[in-house]
C-alpha cells in the first residue's frame, strides 16, 4: 500500500470504501456475541487457549500444512518434515504474538523481525530481517510478482509509519492492510504468510476489538479456502477501491467465522457443565 500523496490518514479513508462500514459493523456484532456468552465470564482462559490452537491450525493450513485439529493436539514433534515444521512455526507464532503487543505500536518492524525469527527457528544470517537484493523467497503458495528488496524496504517503512502515527480506522481495516501488505511484499526469505497472519492478529488484539484473542481469523481464512484467500489478495494487490474493499470484506468474514467457531466452543463447554 503506497502512501505517497495520500490523505493524512489513508487507513481511515479505506474505512469509508463501499461495503466496508457494513463489514466493520458485522464484525463488531459477531465479536460482541462471543464476549457476551455466559461461558466467557467464567472460562475465558480456556476459550483463548482453544482459539490459539485453532488459529494456528488454520494459519498452517493456508501455508500448506492442512492437518486435522486432533492431529495438532496429538503431535509433539514438529520438526520431522516440511508440514510438521510449518505447523510448529504456526504454534510458536501464536504463543509469541501475545508477548509483543506493547512493542507493536512503538516498533512494528522490530515485532515483524521477531515474528520471523520465531517462525524460522534458525540461526541463518537471513533470519529475522527483511530480505536483501539477490535473496530468494520460499513462499510457494503465493505466486504474485515479487517486489524488489528496495521496494520492500520503502513500503515496510511506510507501513511502520502508519502504525506508529495511529489511525482512526477500524481495527478490521488496519489488520487487513497489515496482512495484505506483508503477503504482497513477502519481506522475509520464508514464513511470510504465517508472519502476516500473526501480525494481523496482534492488531486485532491490541486495538481492543478482540482483547482476549478469542476470535481467530485464521480459522475463517482456512474455512473459506486458500483459493478464495488468494483471489481476495489479488484485489488488495490491485490497489483499486473495489479490490481493497473486497479484501477488507474477506478479512471481516474470516473474523466472523473465527467468532462463530469460538461461540461453538463456548456452547460445547456449557453443555458439558450442564
Amino acid at each position: 500500500m503506497s502512501t505517497t500523496g495520500a490523505a493524512a490518514d489513508p487507513l481511515a479513508a479505506l474505512g469509508s470504501l463501499p461495503g466496508v462500514p457494513e463489514s466493520v459493523e458485522s464484525v463488531r456484532k459477531s465479536v460482541d456475541r462471543v464476549y457476551g456468552h455466559r461461558v466467557m465470564r467464567r472460562r475465558s482462559n480456556e476459550i483463548t487457549s482453544e482459539a490459539a490452537l485453532r488459529g494456528a491450525r488454520g494459519s498452517a493450513a493456508l501455508s500448506g500444512a492442512d492437518w486435522a485439529l486432533e492431529e495438532v493436539r496429538r503431535r509433539s514433534d514438529f520438526g520431522v518434515d516440511d508440514e510438521a515444521r510449518v505447523m510448529g512455526a504456526a504454534l510458536r507464532l501464536t504463543a509469541e504474538a501475545g508477548q509483543l503487543l506493547s512493542i507493536w505500536r512503538q516498533s512494528p518492524l522490530r515485532v515483524l523481525a521477531r515474528l520471523h525469527l520465531v517462525a524460522a527457528a534458525d540461526k541463518g544470517d537471513e533470519i529475522g530481517r527483511p530480505r536483501q537484493a539477490g535473496e530468494t523467497v520460499d513462499e510457494p503458495l503465493i505466486e504474485l510478482p515479487l517486489p524488489s528488496a528496495a521496494e520492500v524496504s520503502g513500503r515496510l517503512e511506510g507501513l511502520s509509519e502508519l502504525i506508529i502515527a495511529g489511525s482512526s480506522a477500524p481495527a478490521l481495516v488496519t489488520a487487513a492492510v497489515v496482512q495484505g501488505e506483508l503477503l504482497a511484499l513477502r519481506p522475509f526469505v520464508s514464513h511470510n504468510g504465517l508472519v502476516a497472519r500473526a501480525a494481523a492478529r496482534i492488531v486485532l488484539v491490541g486495538s481492543g476489538l478482540d482483547p482476549k484473542s478469542v476470535c481467530p481469523p485464521e480459522v475463517g481464512h482456512a474455512e473459506l479456502g486458500r483459493a478464495v484467500y488468494l483471489a481476495a489478495l489479488d484485489g488488495y494487490v490491485s490497489g483499486t477501491p473495489e479490490g481493497m474493499a473486497a479484501w477488507i470484506a474477506h478479512c471481516g468474514s474470516a473474523i466472523e467465522l473465527g467468532a462463530r467457531e469460538s461461540t461453538a466452543v463456548c456452547e460445547a463447554l456449557q453443555r458439558g457443565a450442564a
